[in-house]
């Protein structure tokens, strides 16, 4: 048998991506027109909003958040709201500049993103409604769209169609 002699690779230079927490940030489920909106008569209507930010912490750590917003009327009239962020804390080290903005924009927010739509689905089924699915999100097309639209001078979050 015969051992492997090869030097051991310097961890020091080895390209580090670690989650180091997953966590709800906050979440909050409004009914401003409740009960009173109950009884309005008509098909609900729902706008859902994400977005995602992100920040240096310190060596290495950066915090990323996609933010969700579902908004739900009957009429004009708000049937709830609900408004959360679902955070994570990684470990990017080693890792070369240019790729460390995509890496926060499109593999942070592709981890954190299941867990916001499991925790807005849940809210709303637990206020006594059916709960609303968020769609799926390619978040690398997401990050290409708003590097178009930051050259364009236009920066804001994605609407999901309903």
């Amino acid at each position: 048998m015969s051992e492997n002699n090869a030097p051991a690779q310097n961890d020091a230079t080895n390209p580090i991506f670690q989650i180091q927490r997953l966590y709800l940030k906050d979440i909050s489920l409004e009914q401003p027109n409740a009960p009173g909106i109950f009884l309005t008569p008509g098909e609900p209507t729902v706008q859902i909003q994400i977005d995602i930010q992100y920040g240096h912490l310190n060596d290495g750590l950066y915090e990323v958040i996609v933010v969700g917003n579902v908004t739900t009327k009957v009429g004009e009239k708000v049937l709830f709201l609900v408004e959360a962020q679902q955070a994570g804390i990684f470990e990017l080290k080693n890792i070369p500049m240019e790729q460390v903005e995509p890496m926060l924009a499109i593999a942070c927010p592709s981890i954190i993103y299941p867990y916001l739509r499991s925790n807005i689905a849940d809210l709303i089924g637990r206020a006594g409604f059916q709960p609303v699915h968020l769609a799926e999100i390619n978040f690398h097309q997401l990050y290409e769209e708003r590097m178009k639209s930051t050259d364009q001078g236009n920066n804001s979050g994605i609407i999901l169609p309903n």
